[in-house]
């Protein structure tokens, strides 16, 4: 019998959905086999310090030190500081914990001292003692920006402070023509086994990262199987506003419409049980479609989705 040698995996993705499936997929491989290529578009600064909210998440959920309530920020923090600064006259929308506020100054401070957002990255994820690679999708600042009816905002500000109410007229990604792959990225979707798009946003979480020059290329050059999981179920997004911003800019709310979105280099598609009724809609544009369950509500959901995840990479090496 031919052994077959154990999957690499590179994930991209960001927020909480993203999270939930990485926390399955270091569960059921080696995390040294898992680089996660992680969306940056929604750093912002407050209090002139550099968040990079995405980033964080992903540290915070696979270091088993996240809230697991808000699925963001760590578990059992504290808003000290922030209630003194709200007190000051200071805006307190964008919820800093007070041990959160660490990881910010650690990064803030060594921007400052000339390191890159991969160097600092790099050594967060030591410090958090993750097995798996972590890296930013560019060193290059790419912020998000949301223009809608009362003019364009500032992701967070639209996310967090207008909670996503404002209608959406278009996604822009500022900068972007000038950004380029944090070292690794590329190499990385080149080289593994799979490519696995996390059900993350695909307009603010995955849409960025795809516009960063060489992304998009890579992804449909690779011969790794790309690998997407729906973020939205009977048409409706399972966290976060998905599902309205696709309805805003006139796209159809479905996993049909995220088929769409990554056709150009997508081979597989994970959607769930309650969107059996357009698998035939998806492979009738070439592509793959698996039927699982794909909402993650604990453990054992995160763990049996990254299962099936690495059980479409064993068919494909049988």
């Amino acid at each position: 019998m031919v052994s077959v040698p154990e999957p690499t995996i590179t994930a991209l993705g960001g927020g909480v959905g993203a999270s939930k499936l990485l926390e399955g997929l270091v569960r059921v491989l080696p995390p040294e086999r898992l680089t996660i290529v992680v969306n940056t578009g929604d750093d912002t600064v407050m209090f002139g310090l550099h968040i990079s909210p995405d980033i964080d998440i992903t540290l915070y959920t696979l270091a088993g030190m996240v809230n697991r309530q808000t699925g963001w920020g760590l578990g059992g923090d504290t808003f000290s500081c922030l209630e003194q600064l709200e007190r000051m006259g200071e805006p307190s929308w964008f919820q800093l914990g007070d041990r959160d506020l660490a990881t910010h100054l650690f990064r803030t401070r060594r921007i400052r001292a000339g390191r890159t957002l991969s160097e600092i990255t790099e050594e967060l994820r030591q410090r958090f003692g993750l097995g798996c690679r972590l890296l930013p999708m560019s060193d290059d600042p790419v912020p998000t920006k949301i223009v809608t009816d009362g003019g364009v905002l500032p992701f967070q500000e639209y996310l967090v402070k207008h909670r996503a109410e404002p209608r959406v007229k278009e996604v822009r990604f500022e900068g972007v023509e000038r950004a380029r792959p944090a070292p690794g990225v590329v190499d990385a979707i080149r080289e593994s086994s799979a490519v696995v798009i996390c059900p993350s946003n695909p307009l603010i979480s995955i849409g960025p990262i795809l516009a960063v020059k060489g992304v998009r290329a890579a992804l449909q050059s690779t011969p790794a199987r790309v690998i997407a999981v729906s973020p939205v179920v009977g048409g409706k997004s399972l966290k976060g506003p998905t599902d309205r911003m696709l309805r805003d800019l006139g796209l159809e709310v479905s996993a049909l419409q995220v088929a769409k979105l990554y056709k150009d280099f997508l081979n597989v598609l994970v959607i769930d049980h309650a969107d059996e009724t357009i698998r035939s809609e998806i492979e009738r544009m070439g592509v793959q479609v698996v039927v699982a369950q794909t909402i993650m509500h604990g453990a054992q959901e995160k763990v049996k989705l990254a299962q099936v995840v690495i059980s479409i990479l064993n068919e494909q090496a049988a």
